[in-house]
């Protein structure tokens, strides 16, 4: 059977690394596969975890999926611009040119969902002119709390019902429009499942949010008109997707499916994004320099953020210097048949990180190349 490497160097022989593919036989199949485990649950795309407009569009384009969770908000009015509908900035914001933009142009004020979890946001957001009005999501803390003891990452401070039902009175007290909440259970969706014990967080997790989401999405819809619930991500979808309060899910990561996805029992995303550095030095037997390559993902500092090579065995980094700003070394009994000006192939640790070092996607086919289109980077674009 011929590997992923030999199709995309055949797709690609003729271009000059470094430079990134996404095999869309694989990036379909992944899409296909978010939409089974979701189980009839709408998804929308997260945008951070692509971060290339043409292939969101693809995606948008599949069944199963609608609308954009996007992290910043003047990303949300490039892509509605662009003529994307329906974009959930799921995010809190203070960049009030940004907030100001979307209220001034009734369109992007209709499409548009900005997030806010706190009095602060709402007093920030009610200091913008807003011609044509905000609408706006309460952000709920999904961790799990084992007595003082928090599962989870720290994001929104509203936990309770009554959080909820505060901030979303604030909110209408001041003129904007309660449109959603979201609950992003990271304890479960981000988290592989390395040991016993991950289980044991994820099942105690998934049960509590089950009652704890249905009371808070109860309480709000005492007194907000919710036209969407939202949670999950790619690691949840089986889980989260089952919860009657949800009315739609997240995902992004899936797609690309990037090696802190190779941990998971439920699930196996095909690789799907990729990139080539070329061997430019050999400093010694056992050992072959590439160039480039610290392309280090966000998280806690630790190996399994780093980028891995993919496709040939007994290749791996070398501990002491990892992934380099300019050059990353390798080692293994696999660099001895490397020379000077091949190919090693990479995966990165998470997904649309990747694209903020490249311009363009190369989009293979099986062994053709079937289009190159332009990252976020790539048309100009960087949302922080």
């Amino acid at each position: 059977m011929t590997s992923d490497v030999d199709r995309w160097d055949a797709a690609t022989a003729d271009l000059q690394p470094p430079l990134a593919v996404v095999d869309l036989d694989a990036f379909d199949a992944n899409a296909a596969d978010l939409v089974r485990r979701a189980g009839g649950t709408p998804i929308r795309v997260a945008s951070k975890s692509v971060r290339c407009r043409s292939l969101v569009e693809r995606v948008l384009g599949m069944e199963g999926f609608h609308g954009v969770m996007a992290y910043a908000v003047g990303e949300a009015a490039w892509l509605v611009a662009e003529g994307l509908d329906d974009v959930f900035v799921a995010y809190p914001s203070v960049d009030r040119p940004a907030i100001a933009a979307v209220a001034a142009d009734e369109r992007l004020a209709a499409q548009v969902t900005l997030t806010v979890d706190s009095a602060e946001h709402v007093d920030l957001l009610a200091s913008v002119d807003r011609p044509h009005g905000l609408r706006v999501a309460v952000d709920v803390d999904s961790s799990l709390r084992l007595g003082r003891v928090h599962l989870g990452v720290r994001r929104s401070p509203v936990r309770t019902p009554e959080d909820a039902v505060a901030v979303a009175r604030a909110a209408q007290a001041a003129g904007l429009r309660v449109v959603g909440t979201m609950f992003y259970d990271a304890q479960i969706a981000g988290l592989p499942d390395s040991s016993p014990a991950v289980r044991v967080v994820k099942r105690r997790s998934a049960a509590s949010l089950l009652e704890r989401r249905a009371a808070v999405v109860a309480a709000l819809r005492e007194v907000a008109d919710l036209e969407f619930v939202n949670a999950g991500g790619t690691g949840s979808l089986h889980v989260t997707g089952r919860d009657p309060v949800v009315t739609e899910l997240a995902a992004g990561s899936g797609l690309y499916g990037p090696t802190l996805f190779d941990g998971y029992d439920d699930f196996s995303p095909r690789p799907a994004a990729a990139y080539a550095l070329s061997v430019v030095r050999r400093p010694g037997p056992g050992f072959a320099t590439a160039f480039g390559g610290g392309y280090v993902a966000s998280g806690p500092a630790s190996r399994s953020r780093l980028p891995r090579p993919y496709g040939r065995s007994s290749v791996g980094l070398v501990r002491r210097e990892g992934v380099g700003e300019v050059q990353t070394p390798l080692q293994g009994n696999g660099t001895h048949d490397l020379r000077v000006g091949d190919r090693v192939w990479f995966r990165h640790a998470k997904a649309g990180e990747m694209c903020e070092r490249f311009e363009r996607l190369h989009l293979v086919r099986g062994r053709e190349l079937a289009d190159t289109v332009p990252t976020y980077r790539g048309e100009g674009r960087s949302f922080g």
